[in-house]
């Protein structure tokens, strides 16, 4: 059917005809001007795909009224013009993308319909840990050891470059997701197809977000949305409520963006933004460069939100300038914006749109902070650092604690390493780790951090050689500045030498620490310290040695690795002292603003990005000479360890099965608030006395080459033994920290893997119960895939990160909520009954449901299928069901 809004369309430029776009001016409606710009997207986006199909009329129109819709619960569709996805993720996506051509084959359709539609590009990111660290040569040892380790999914992934039309693999050694979607893939604006519109995306990584600071919508969904996505079909989403975050005043000349951020991070999460989008606006936006903004939209997971949106201005494009994106984009990126009324002036107040609530922020209020030791948005000041860990090592074991005796607090171990004897106390750092798109594509920062180190290095100090410190830059734009600049023999001094381009530390592939650290952390049961300029510090993510982690700018990160430990106050412990018996402080070697900005200007130009970027595709020769199957179909290697075919399809029908209801499960797990998907699908180490290694040992293989999780999510006979594998798991029936649970028919305790395949021998559906904030963390699909092919039927929780939810969805797994103001402790719940939860015939989005105990109590909870899609998904059993169905009929 022909688009209804087709009279919109007219010439951007008279002199081009050919090239139009969609002038939403041409609605005359008065509504479109007070439309928060991140909304205008989402009109523009239903406007030019209006087929009264997909997309309809009614979803225009919905948009269109967002100042009564936003609280009214309302779907609607929103196709984005790409997909961004990272190898962890991305592996997975082209598993089944793999295993679903074999399925449309199996049931008597052609394979070549699964097939990307909207553009996909996929950054080989993941993969690369820091296993060496101290030596020049570090970047290429570590980058051997990624090939040799992931040939398998390299192959299998440039398999996938060439069987799928619409899909760009980035090499490994390119640099980080994100970083590299900031400045070199976003186009702000796409001309493609005789049409201007703005860019926008999904992305199989919850940080997605990032490139909402260059003004283009973005946000993480889970692997398995997206691939519906890449497959043409929109994501249904409930029209969200914006929160307009006022920003005014400046800085303080010492303070980063890693403050600005790890502040806002923790305003938000108290304002509550769950499911929301935060637009910023403000006089003090025009302080914060792109690279700031970026940083702050990078951590919008954080603090819970769906969006952190910086709308495009003059800022923007001098950025788009300045990273080689070229004169005639700009020109027209800027000239579109402004005629589709997409285009800012932060000064303008007359500018500024109508939002939900508004929340400000004086950027002259902010202070040098970290955030830990647990979770992000646990901001401490800079200043409270020694007082606010020494108080959480007494504190109860939970966020903010870890419960060591008082007699214990100033315990060490002493311990030799390189023939030194050193000691080891609670706070020392043992990790310090420039890493992470958040902080590495800033070049403020960055400078900033070298800098630091050219000035300690300068005063005589030092860094102790067992810490294990690490810089990991975002793209090949970093280390060619910190070179021309003249900084990074410095930071090599230091230990922070280049080792690797990619997320490493900040993932958890911070790689081994010295034994005879470990040994001592184990002996004194002491509460070791890593430091990264990150994102994420969830207990057991860094590493398992780490109990406490801090979130830190760079400059912060060196200063901490310098000192040795967390316990210092800067202001008055001296960092070190020099070989002349001087005391230096923190502040007789931070750089001033003024010293970082003029180093920024010289070194940072267009050139260096045009240089690095143009061999992005080539610039890898391990991936140039490797070699790929050239079939359509893949063939499945059963001696495989990495890509195996998934048994989803593995018993399609082309007819739909009316769901059940499911009759007296047991309860796997019963959890508490704020379980992540690490504690889920942990991404890092295998453990060598856990079910996952013990297969990989079965097929021969030693614990050397077991590599991590992440780098197996394309194996489900791996994926699914280290479901619910993180060390760290805490489960109530057990009330410790372990990866298992009681297998409550025998009342035997087992590996979560083992208990959960006893109960599916003897037919048992299983559920799980949490508290609060279930699947928090990274975008991860395994965290749903995993838990199904468990035999877990439903979750039963008090609230839902949403990218979880969505896959819990996705696979067909029930995502179940208390009614407000209940919980397992309200109701009396042990986790030790057997739940019955009865699914009507006649299903709505948010129904509630009676669920009935084997004790005779019955109560309600309400099924989080949000919209009549993701019902529609549950009916067939999964998104992915759903999706080869619809491409054989069609």
């Amino acid at each position: 059917m022909s688009n209804p809004y087709a009279y919109l369309a007219e010439p951007l430029d008279p002199e081009d005809p050919e090239n139009k776009f969609f002038n939403l001016h041409k609605l005359n409606d008065h509504r479109y001007d007070s439309l928060p710009f991140s909304i205008r997207v989402l009109l523009e986006s239903a406007i030019r795909n209006c087929d009264e199909f997909l997309v309809k009329k009614k979803d225009v129109e919905n948009i269109l009224n967002w100042t009564v819709t936003q609280y009214q619960n309302v779907e609607v569709p929103f196709k984005p013009a790409r997909v961004i996805l990272q190898d962890f993720t991305g592996v997975p996506a082209v598993v089944d993308f793999a295993a679903m051509r074999d399925a449309v084959k199996n049931l008597g359709g052609d394979p070549e319909k699964i097939n990307p539609i909207c553009p996909a590009d996929l950054v080989i990111d993941h993969s690369i840990q820091v296993d060496f660290n101290k030596s020049s040569d570090s970047l290429q040892k570590n980058q051997d050891l990624e090939f040799e380790r992931n040939k398998e999914r390299f192959q299998f992934l440039k398999w996938g470059s060439q069987a799928f039309k619409n899909m760009r693999i980035i090499p490994p050694g390119s640099g980080i997701i994100h970083q590299v979607n900031l400045e070199h893939l976003a186009r702000v604006v796409f001309k493609h197809n005789a049409f201007y519109y703005p860019d926008s995306l999904v992305g199989t990584d919850s940080h997605t977000t990032m490139i909402d600071g260059l003004g283009v919508l973005g946000w993480g969904v889970g692997g398995i949305e997206a691939e519906a996505v890449m497959l043409g079909q929109p994501i249904s989403m409930v029209l969200p409520e914006v929160i307009g975050y006022k920003v005014y005043g400046v800085p303080n000349p010492l303070v980063t963006s890693t403050d600005i951020v790890l502040t806002v991070t923790k305003h938000l999460r108290q304002v509550g933004v769950v499911g929301k989008f935060v637009e910023f606006f403000g006089p003090g936006v025009a302080e914060l460069s792109i690279a700031d903004r970026a940083t702050i939209a990078n951590m919008c997971p954080e603090y819970g939100a769906t969006a952190a949106f910086f709308p495009v201005d003059d800022i923007s494009v001098q950025y788009l300038r300045q990273t080689g994106r070229g004169e005639e984009k700009c020109l027209y990126i800027a000239k579109y914006l402004k005629a589709a009324g997409m285009f800012r002036n932060y000064s303008d107040a007359s500018q500024d749109p109508g939002f939900t609530q508004v929340v400000e922020l004086d950027l002259g209020t902010v202070v040098s902070c970290c955030s830990g030791p647990k979770r992000p948005q646990d901001k401490v000041a800079v200043s409270d650092m020694k007082k606010d860990f020494e108080a959480c090592l007494g504190a109860k074991q939970g966020f903010k604690g870890f419960q060591i005796a008082s007699e214990n607090h100033n315990a060490t171990v002493d311990f030799a390493y390189n023939d030194q004897e050193f000691k080891l106390a609670h706070g020392s750092v043992v990790i310090a780790a420039i890493t992470s798109c958040t902080n590495t594509s800033n070049p403020s920062v960055m400078l900033g951090a070298g800098l630091l180190a050219q000035k300690a290095v300068a005063a005589g100090l030092s860094v102790k050689p067992y810490v294990k410190t690490s810089l990991s830059p975002g793209s090949g734009v970093v280390s060619y500045y910190l070179k021309e600049s003249g900084v990074m023999p410095y930071l090599s001094q230091l230990g922070f030498e280049i080792v690797g381009y990619g997320c490493m530390t900040c993932i958890g592939n911070s790689g081994p620490l010295p034994e005879q650290v470990v040994e001592a952390i184990i002996k004194g049961d002491l509460v070791a310290v890593g430091v990264l300029s990150g994102n994420r510090n969830f207990e057991g993510r860094v590493h398992p040695n780490t109990r406490a982690n801090y979130l830190a700018s760079p400059l912060l990160v060196i200063a901490y690795a310098v000192a040795g430990t967390i316990r210092i106050d800067f202001e008055n412990d001296p960092l070190g002292v020099n070989s002349d018996g001087k005391e230096i402080f923190l502040r007789d070697i931070w750089p001033t603003r003024q010293e970082i900005q003029e180093i920024e200007r010289k070194f940072v130009i267009p050139a260096m990005f045009k240089e690095v970027y143009e061999k992005i595709e080539k610039g890898n020769e391990c991936w140039n000479y490797l070699k790929a199957p050239t079939d359509r179909l893949y063939t499945w290697d059963p001696k495989s360890t990495y890509i195996k075919a998934p048994p989803f399809f593995d018993n399609i029908t082309l007819d739909l099965q009316p769901p059940k209801s499911i009759i007296d499960a047991y309860v796997l797990l019963n959890f508490g608030d704020s379980v992540t998907t690490d504690h889920i699908s942990p991404a890092g180490n295998i453990a060598r006395n856990s079910p996952a290694a013990r297969y990989l040992t079965s097929r021969g293989l030693t614990p050397r080459e077991f590599n991590s999780y992440g780098s197996r999510r394309g194996n489900d006979a791996v994926m699914v033994r280290g479901t619910f594998a993180n060390i760290r798991l805490f489960n109530k029936f057990l009330n410790k920290q372990s990866p298992q649970t009681i297998h409550l028919p025998s009342g035997e305790t087992l590996d979560v893997f083992d208990a959960a395949k006893r109960y599916q021998k003897a037919g048992s559906p299983l559920i799980i119960l949490a508290g609060k904030e279930y699947g928090s963390g990274s975008s991860r699909d395994w965290a749903a895939k995993g838990p199904y092919l468990l035999g877990i039927k439903a979750v039963l929780a008090e609230s839902y990160e949403r990218i979880h939810r969505s896959n819990l969805v996705g696979m067909g797994v029930i995502p179940l909520e208390y009614l407000p103001g209940e919980t397992a402790e309200s109701l009396g719940l042990t986790g030790r009954e057997r739940y019955t939860v009865v699914i009507p015939e006649d299903l709505t989005p948010r129904t509630i449901v009676d669920i009935k105990l084997d004790t005779g109590k019955t109560f309600q909870a309400r099924m989080r299928f949000d919209t009549d899609v993701e019902l529609t998904y549950f009916r067939h059993g999964g998104i992915l069901n759903y999706m080869i169905r619809k491409m054989i009929k069609n």
